[in-house]
C-alpha cells in the first residue's frame, strides 16, 4: 500500500464533507430528530392523559349508575310506603264508617225499641182498662181512672 498525495486529497476530501456535515446538515437532523422526539412524547403524554381521562370517566359513570340506582330505590320505597300508607289510610276510613254505621244502627234499634215500649206501654193500658171496666163492670171517676193508668203504664 502506497501513502501518495491522492490519499492525502481524499482524506482532506472526507474530513471537509465530516466538517461540512458536521456544521450545516447535523443541526438540521438534529433539530428534525428532537422535534420528533418531543412530539412522540406529547403523543405519549395526551395517551396517559387520555387513559386517566377515561379512567376518571368510567368512574364517574359508575358512581351515577350507582346514584341512579339508589334514586330508583328511594322511589320504589317511597311508592311502598306511599302505597301502605294508603292502605292504611283505606282500612281506617272504613273502619270509622263502619263504627258510624254501627252507631247509626244502635240509635235506630233504640229508637224502634223505645217507640215499641210506647206502643206495648199504650196497649197494656188498653188492656187494663178494659179489664178493669170488664171486672168492675160500675162507674168509676174516669179522671181518677186515667190517673191511675198513667201511674201503671210509667212503672212499666
Amino acid at each position: 500500500m502506497n501513502i501518495n498525495l491522492t490519499l492525502f486529497g481524499q482524506s482532506i476530501a472526507f474530513l471537509f464533507f465530516v466538517w461540512f456535515c458536521m456544521k450545516f446538515i447535523w443541526p438540521h437532523l438534529m433539530n428534525a430528530i428532537e422535534e420528533r422526539q418531543k412530539t412522540i412524547a406529547d403523543g405519549l403524554a395526551a395517551a396517559e392523559r387520555g387513559q386517566q381521562s377515561l379512567e376518571t370517566a368510567e368512574a364517574r359513570v359508575e358512581e351515577i349508575v350507582r346514584e341512579a340506582r339508589e334514586r330508583a330505590q328511594e322511589i320504589v320505597d317511597q311508592a311502598n310506603a306511599r302505597a301502605n300508607q294508603l292502605v292504611a289510610e283505606g282500612k281506617e276510613e272504613g273502619e270509622r264508617e263502619r263504627e258510624r254505621q254501627l252507631a247509626a244502627a244502635r240509635a235506630e234499634i233504640q229508637q224502634e225499641t223505645h217507640k215499641a215500649r210506647e206502643e206495648l206501654r199504650g196497649q197494656v193500658s188498653a188492656i187494663a182498662v178494659a179489664s178493669a171496666e170488664k171486672i168492675l163492670q160500675r162507674e168509676i171517676d174516669s179522671a181518677r181512672h186515667e190517673d191511675i193508668l198513667n201511674k201503671l203504664a210509667s212503672q212499666l
